[in-house]
């Protein structure tokens, strides 16, 4: 419960941050049919009794301003609703068929495409639009002709009709429910990543009302600029998860990480006695323990370790969360969910020298193994 509760405020912050710019260029055109649509008067010439009242009533009037929200709060329960389904669908996938990490690294790389593709044709780039994935047009159309209904209900069901027409960083949330290999984690951040885009659909429900033909090209403009940013983030992400490089210059060492008055592994190397209590140790029996400790992180992230030896990595979770529980070697294709506090046990082999890569499974934390 408590990783689901990690990746709701994955989803939220998310969205926050990025996905509600993103998620607006693409939806926001139905959530202003849904809320300028209120606001159209009744055809016909206007009456002395159209007219606003004067004196006390025009100090009281009706709350007609409250009502083009109305129909914001019901785009976003629609959606909530059906993005949290799904996400629940894909955990349930994601469970009984969990892609490989370099399998998962090239559907992000995927993702962060598209995502570029959504970003040059915000910024009006010539020849990207055919090449933008979009809903058939009949879709729209039908969308289109329903936001010029009254009902309450019509903007509730376009919102959960978006849910087929995701916004470039839905394609990474939904990702994270695949990996998430649980339906009620896979429901979590996806509900999260809906409510974390809630505040700016709430703004712009309010301001597309007021000048939303004004607001659209600037909104397109800033959206181009944080999805081609979000795009960008991807690639390096994906390039990590699929262990194919790292960018991680500022990691901690096994030898800033091992205990005071200790030994770390150099002596191992040399041949000199190692201490149990590093963050690398070779045994009597000639066995070496890489001792790696995950809480939101990676520590230490670089280590040194001796070449030819059998070799056992220790994830030793202390109140592990986040991403760092979705513990990956690409390129031997492991995979494990790390223990919130105790140790989990991979068995490495004897390795030839060279560096072994390892990483969260969204490739967002990192770091190597040198084996010398």
């Amino acid at each position: 419960m408590s990783s689901s509760i990690a990746l709701l405020v994955t989803g939220a912050s998310t969205g926050l941050l990025a996905g509600g710019a993103s998620c607006a260029a693409v939806q926001g055109g139905l959530l202003a049919g849904a809320v300028t649509r209120r606001q159209s008067s009744p055809s016909g010439p206007a009456t002395a009794e159209a007219r606003p009242p004067s004196g006390a009533a025009a100090r009281h009037p009706a709350p007609a301003d409250a009502k083009p929200l109305a129909p914001v709060a019901a785009f976003l329960a629609g959606k909530l609703l059906s993005h949290t389904l799904l996400g629940a669908l894909l955990g349930v996938f994601g469970n009984a068929l969990q892609p490989s990490p370099r399998a998962r690294a090239v559907m992000m790389l995927i993702a962060a495409a598209i995502m570029l593709l959504f970003a040059l044709d915000l910024f009006g780039v010539k020849g990207v639009s055919r090449l933008v994935p979009r809903p058939p047009a009949s879709f729209g159309r039908v969308l289109r002709r329903s936001a010029k209904t009254d009902s309450v209900a019509t903007p509730a069901l376009i919102g959960f009709a978006t849910v087929l027409v995701p916004c470039g960083v839905t394609l990474s949330m939904e990702l994270i429910a695949v990996t998430s290999g649980s339906p009620v984690a896979g429901a979590a951040v996806m509900a999260g990543f809906v409510i974390g885009t809630a505040p700016l659909f709430g703004a712009l429900g309010y301001l597309f009302r007021r000048t939303s033909r004004a607001l659209s090209g600037r909104l397109a403009v800033l959206t181009g600029v944080v999805v081609l940013g979000v795009s960008v983030w991807t690639v390096g992400s994906a390039l990590q998860a699929g262990g194919w490089a790292s960018f991680d210059l500022g990691g901690s060492t096994a030898a800033e990480a091992a205990p005071a008055g200790g030994e770390q592994q150099g002596s191992a190397v040399t041949g000199g006695k190692a201490t149990a209590d590093g963050p690398v140790s070779v045994d009597a029996s000639g066995k070496q323990t890489v001792t790696l400790t995950v809480t939101d992180f990676y520590v230490p992230t670089k280590f040194t370790a001796k070449a030819g030896v059998p070799t056992t990595l220790v994830l030793r979770g202390k109140d592990s969360g986040g991403c760092a529980r979705a513990f990956t070697i690409p390129e031997l294709g492991v995979e494990e969910i790390v223990k919130r506090d105790g140790d989990t046990k991979v068995d490495l082999g004897t390795r030839k020298a060279g560096t072994l890569r390892f990483s969260c499974a969204m490739g967002m934390q990192t770091g190597t193994i040198t084996f010398q």
